[in-house]
């Protein structure tokens, strides 16, 4: 069973960056196919990116597409999501999560495991 960790959260100005990191412990991780979440106030949690095993493919929300990148590096047990180009409706918590399928996925019943959160707020 894996443990995942989120870091990189924070507070930023529309137009910034961020990148969040999610390690992974306690399984092999390139056995598993991650993804990106995230929940704003008051709504349900949706999908932002997902990732294969390899890396080699990924898909995107439409709302982050061209704004976001997912990547992983097996060697450090963790996977990324860069993102550029903030807008104050990206404010949310975001989830890491895994499942033991290669492949791209984007319900939440299709993850296994999910990390604890890290939050995001973009200011205005």
């Amino acid at each position: 069973q894996v443990q995942l960790v989120e870091s990189g959260g924070g507070l930023v100005q529309a137009g910034g960056s961020l990148r969040l990191s999610c390690a992974a412990s306690g399984g092999t991780f390139s056995n598993y196919g991650m993804g990106w979440f995230r929940q704003a106030p008051g709504k349900v949690r949706e999908f932002v990116a997902s990732i294969g095993w390899s890396g080699g493919r990924t898909k995107y929300a439409n709302s982050v597409k061209g704004r976001f990148t997912i990547y992983r590096d097996n060697a450090k047990n963790t996977v990324y999501l860069q993102m550029d180009s903030l807008k104050p409706e990206d404010t949310a918590v975001y989830y890491c999560a895994a499942n033991r399928k290669d492949g791209i996925y984007i319900s939440i019943s299709s993850y296994e495991f999910w990390g604890q959160g890290t939050q995001i707020t973009v200011s205005s």
